[in-house]
């Protein structure tokens, strides 16, 4: 991949980055609305917090009036770090029975009530004949147009749920998008998406598709560090050209968790790279070359893309482990200095160019720029991380960049 080549994808993530967590939006309100056959006192005994049908969807388990000025207790079916339902102090604005109400939220047991500042969520039915216009609404102040499109599709979910829930009395959970197909699909969008960027010949369409199996695996190490910590179930999504995120079951619960998640990214390709290296060898020794090349072309992108994501940029694994290890921000900050200064001299050992070194660390201070304070404040602080656990967290942050720095090392004087 040409310096040109590598300038411009580089510069697209950064602006797709940007625009998907940054760009500050201000006040919006997403609105979505659809007619569904149903009588519209019907449907409002489902989405009425204390209607005879409020658990249509298995959402609400329970909603429990606290005053007579429209404040109540919902408790959701959604697991808090606790494993227990998380609950919600909220206040029902703007009655009109049978019509319209309104909602904000005033506490939450799961994350801090500044998430819940600007918040508010309208339900509105109108008969339409036989049928009902629902529209629904939610306002909220927003960085970055990614959340916002959440939203959006969360609530044109919702409705079409709604409507087949009116139609037959079942609810389905799930949909076409997290379904495993689905990602498969867009893993396969995210190798052609790439296809260009390595030359579009076949060569090239199996670096991307090399790659894009990096990024499936490297998530897999997050999912299985999920399912370790105890969650009940984990998926991963795949972003095509951006990558994948790895979803838990639950919110965090201790800063160990966090750590521990963020770095079986990396650590779970680390076991990989080894046998890579060695089934490389091997082919090679029995005169396989071109198996030999496509598992050392397997083994460098796995090092590169893992050890890239060390780097201690706020959201990047890297950044994660060094938050929740190091006990003060000096600290944190000599940390960061010294893996950044070991990623960069890593780079030079490798052949890269000084020129091309300093653009990548002027990226990553950019990146962290960008993704800085972009977490969601949770309800209580997470459980703080022992000084065994930090010290043995910080050495096998050590040991999976040693691994993944030699896998480059390797495959820098084997394929140039």
């Amino acid at each position: 991949m040409s310096p040109i080549v590598m300038a411009i994808l580089l510069a697209g993530n950064l602006g797709l980055i940007f625009l998907l967590m940054t760009l500050p939006l201000g006040l919006r309100t997403v609105r979505v609305s659809r007619l569904v056959a149903a009588d519209r006192h019907r449907l409002w005994q489902a989405l009425w917090p204390f209607g005879s049908d409020a658990g249509w969807s298995g959402e609400i388990v329970s909603a429990e009036a606290l005053d007579g000025q429209g404040v109540a207790r919902i408790v959701l079916s959604w697991e808090g770090r606790d494993g227990q339902p998380i609950e919600r102090k909220v206040v029902l604005e703007d009655v009109v029975e049978g019509g319209r109400f309104s909602m904000r939220v005033l506490d939450d047991s799961s994350l801090d009530a500044s998430f819940w500042a600007s918040y508010r969520e309208t339900t509105e039915l109108v008969a339409e004949g036989a049928a009902t216009r629902v529209s629904l609404g939610q306002t909220d102040r927003y960085r970055g147009v990614a959340f916002l499109i959440f939203r959006y599709f969360a609530m044109r979910r919702e409705l079409g749920k709604l409507q087949r829930w009116a139609r037959t009395g079942e609810y389905r959970k799930g949909g076409w998008f997290e379904h495993p197909l689905s990602q498969v699909g867009f893993a396969v969008l995210s190798a052609f998406i790439l296809w260009p960027f390595f030359g579009l010949s076949l060569g090239g369409l199996a670096l991307a598709a090399i790659l894009t199996s990096v990024v499936a695996l490297h998530e897999l190490g997050h999912m299985a560090a999920f399912r370790l910590m105890g969650h009940s179930r984990a998926r991963m999504i795949f972003i095509p050209l951006l990558g994948g995120i790895a979803i838990g079951g639950r919110p965090y619960d201790s800063r160990f968790e966090v750590a521990f998640v963020a770095l079986m990214g990396a650590g779970f390709s680390a076991f990989l790279v080894p046998v890579l290296i060695a089934a490389s060898g091997l082919a090679r020794g029995e005169g396989h070359g071109a198996v030999a090349a496509l598992l050392a072309t397997l083994a460098g992108f796995s090092a590169l893309f893992n050890i890239a994501n060390l780097v201690p940029v706020w959201k990047f694994d890297g950044g994660q482990v060094l938050r929740q290890i190091c006990p003060g921000p000096i600290a944190l900050a000599l940390a960061s200095f010294l893996l950044l200064s070991a990623l960069l001299a890593l780079g030079w050992l490798a052949g890269f160019s000084p020129g091309f070194l300093l653009a990548a660390g002027v990226v990553f201070l950019i990146l962290s720029l960008l993704t800085m304070g972009s977490a969601v404040k949770p309800r209580h602080e997470l459980k703080p991380i022992r000084t065994f656990d930090r010290f043995a967290m910080a050495g096998a942050l050590l040991a999976v960049f040693a691994i993944h720095g030699y896998g480059v090392l390797w495959a820098s004087t084997l394929l140039v």
